[in-house]
């Protein structure tokens, strides 16, 4: 190469990082303006002002305290109490095993000993995953800035949250020693299930000292505060082992274990032995569900039950387990007060009343529980709220079972006709009385009675619950559009393949849990407006200040008018139909029942003006139960629950529906409204053929 171009080329090089320079020097000074001019500074000044005061206050004792949730039922009478215990199992630095420290490190911060409480690279990387994504995805956290996290800050991912982090663990690395701050972690880290700090989680998984740990449990415990819902012991023990196993080999590359006994680690069986611990009922489970959910959707959670793609479900299951079990922690250090719909009362007559209808059924599994359950749920249609939950026969098991009302879904059977066939049909052109055809096609399915009318009123077929029927309505009405009422209605494990005429039957891939069947009745009742089930009526803090309220938002499902004749047709059900003989004595009532292929899963869902109740009886694993219908055991446990919980309350008619055949010539305006719902029903798209049953 000539002198010339080695020169042209020496000139090009230079110019190049000359402008280089420029750009950055102009970049660092509109960083600069922006932090200044854009109020950012000041913001900083006084997050870096309240993070030292933060470090100035506290002391040993500050890592030791707990403040105590307490759970309240709608009279004020105290349901349960949760308290991380911390102050009963804190360890001193020296009785903590060595190798919960050195699993620690290797998997949450290698340069633990060396940083001053921050780790730039690791921040630069969350910075760039924040600027990616929009919001704080990465922690980028030491475990000097998790501690400021735990101890003094919300678990809200913002980048001044981030920021004030970084400013008090800087001044915990100031004010304590490595070891002390250690200390403080291990003994204040979640690990799920109410356990605070290393001590909690050994006695409250394996029922023994953290001294007497093996490596290996060791390594299973320090797995599950990455993500205490994702690495949940009792619930995802394969996850949590799988972590294990990359702490043990994080601490192998480390140098902290030998290949040998990495080896011996690996290979040892992990068996829970969890001590027996007194628990309350299915009232507890679901009332800390609750309650965890509406703190996230404080914090604006967006809750979805339909995604697009499995890559989007898998990260917002993501989202959703991260967030919720951060704000599960909070209900053990918060100090919350929080106050439920449920009243204790009511809630032991349903239970009582489960147990006695069942009780003649003495088999039990291998755990001791009852092979055969049932559950319940009672929505007080006033609120929209839940006033009592069953979640099975009560054995006064230790620690807490299965609450099947809110987390079992099983096939709801013919109890789903009216929310997803008889009720959309009556937003058109059907009445109680339009004439329909109960005949056997060749496509079709059978009535279980084997009996076929030919021409029926429609609440004939409602009533006599005629599989023909609903099954050539919902083709009719198309599967889809059926099933876009029980999505409306938030009913969260509809899947994509139950876009067929089986639906009508309640033929589901997943099915149904009893606190959906009874929200979706209660909206029928309530003029076809739906509100999300809850048990939750606000949530204050300490000092009484209120957190949150739940507000009944209400959403239209079905038209005012369709949703009171379903009513009046649900009346008829038990006055002549499958549930006959189930009628409240002294209070108008109605209900609907559902029974499974081979008396599987038994079903009667029913309600007055007052309330709605939803009982569901079978077992767990599904199996024939001879003579199980929803008019047998369920429906007896509905009317005798139902005829205690009306005691002594006045009687109260269903509001009537109107008849445009039948109504007062001089209640024009009425009509006019009938017809606008119904050319609006048109409008949504109600496929061509309505004519056919008719």
């Amino acid at each position: 190469m000539s002198k010339k171009k080695k020169k042209k080329k020496k000139y090009r090089v230079f110019w190049f990082f000359a402008k280089l320079q420029i750009v950055l020097l102009l970049l660092v000074a509109a960083g600069v303006g922006w932090y200044y001019y854009g109020g950012y500074a000041k913001k900083v000044g006084i997050m870096q002002q309240e993070a030292r005061m933060f470090v100035e206050k506290s002391n040993a004792d500050t890592f030791r305290s707990v403040q105590t949730s307490l759970v309240y039922d709608a009279n004020g009478k105290l349901i349960s109490t949760l308290k991380g215990e911390k102050d009963v199992y804190y360890l001193e630095y020296e009785e903590i095993p060595a190798y919960a420290v050195a699993a620690m490190i290797s998997i949450e911060d290698k340069k633990f000993y060396s940083h001053n409480g921050i780790d730039i690279k690791a921040i630069l990387r969350a910075a760039q995953a924040m600027i990616k994504n929009g919001e704080v995805t990465q922690g980028g956290s030491t475990i000097t800035q998790q501690l400021a996290k735990l101890t003094f800050l919300t678990q809200e991912r913002t980048w001044e949250r981030k920021i004030e982090e970084i400013f008090i663990a800087v001044g915990l690395e100031r004010k304590f020693s490595k070891d002390e701050i250690m200390e403080f972690y291990l003994n204040n880290v979640y690990f799920g299930n109410g356990y605070y700090g290393i001590q909690a989680a050994s006695k409250g998984y394996f029922n023994v000292d953290a001294k007497d740990l093996s490596l290996s449990q060791i390594a299973f415990l320090c797995a599950i505060p990455n993500n205490p819902s994702l690495y949940d012991p009792v619930e995802r023990m394969e996850n949590t082992i799988k972590r294990r196993d990359r702490i043990l080999n994080q601490m192998l590359e480390d140098g902290k274990i030998s290949q040998e006994t990495f080896g011996q680690a690996q290979m040892e069986t992990i068996t829970l032995n969890r001590p027996e611990k007194t628990k309350n009922d299915y009232v507890e489970t679901y009332t800390y569900y609750c309650a965890i959910r509406a703190l996230m959707r404080q914090q604006g959670f967006q809750f979805k039950t339909e995604f697009s793609s499995d890559e989007e479900k898998a990260k917002y299951q993501e989202e959703y387990d991260a967030l919720y079990g951060e704000c599960q922690k909070s209900l053990y250090t918060e100090g919350y007060r929080i106050y439920t719909s449920i009243d204790l009362d009511v809630q032991q007559m349903l239970q009582n009343t489960v147990d006695t209808h069942l009780a003649e059924f003495t088999e039990q599994n291998e755990e001791g529980i009852f092979a055969l359950q049932g559950s319940a749920v009672c929505i007080d249609n006033h609120t929209g709220h839940v006033k009592a939950i069953v979640g099975g026969r009560n054995q006064n098991l230790p620690g807490y079972t299965l609450n099947r009302a809110y987390q079992s879904f099983r096939q709801p059977g013919s109890a789903i006709k009216p929310l997803i066939v008889y009720t959309p049909a009556l937003e058109w052109k059907y009445t109680p009385d339009t004439i329909v055809q109960d005949v056997k096609t060749e496509e079709g399915p059978s009535n279980s009675s084997g009996w076929y009318e030919g021409d029926i009123t429609l609440r004939r077929a409602v009533a006599a619950s005629k599989n023909t029927v609903a099954w050539h309505l919902l083709e009719e009405l198309t599967p889809r559009t059926g099933l876009s009422y029980l999505k409306n209605m938030k009913f969260s494990r509809i899947d994509p393949k139950d876009e067929r005429p089986t639906s009508a039957l309640g033929g589901f891939t997943n099915g149904v849990s009893a606190v959906e069947m009874a929200s979706g009745y209660a909206a029928i009742v309530h003029d076809g407006k739906f509100r999300e089930p809850t048990c939750i009526t606000k949530i204050t803090d300490a000092a009484d200040n209120v957190i949150l309220e739940t507000e009944s938002e209400e959403v239209e499902i079905y038209k005012k008018n369709a949703a009171r004749m379903m009513t009046d047709m649900l009346v008829s059900v038990l006055q002549e139909g499958t549930g006959q003989g189930l009628a409240l004595s002294m209070m108008p009532s109605a209900g609907k029942t559902g029974t499974t292929n081979d008396n599987k899963d038994g079903w009667f869902v029913g309600y007055t003006s007052y309330y709605t109740t939803s009982v569901w009886v079978g077992y767990d694993m599904p199996r024939e139960l001879p003579g199980l219908s929803g008019a047998s055991y369920p429906g007896g446990i509905w009317q005798d629950f139902m005829e205690q919980l009306h005691q002594g309350l006045e009687p109260v008619a269903f509001l009537p529906y109107i008849d445009e055949n039948k109504a007062p010539l001089d209640d024009e305006e009425y009509l006019e409204g009938l017809q606008e719902e119904q050319e609006g029903a048109q409008g949504e798209g109600w496929p061509e053929g309505q004519e056919v049953f008719q």
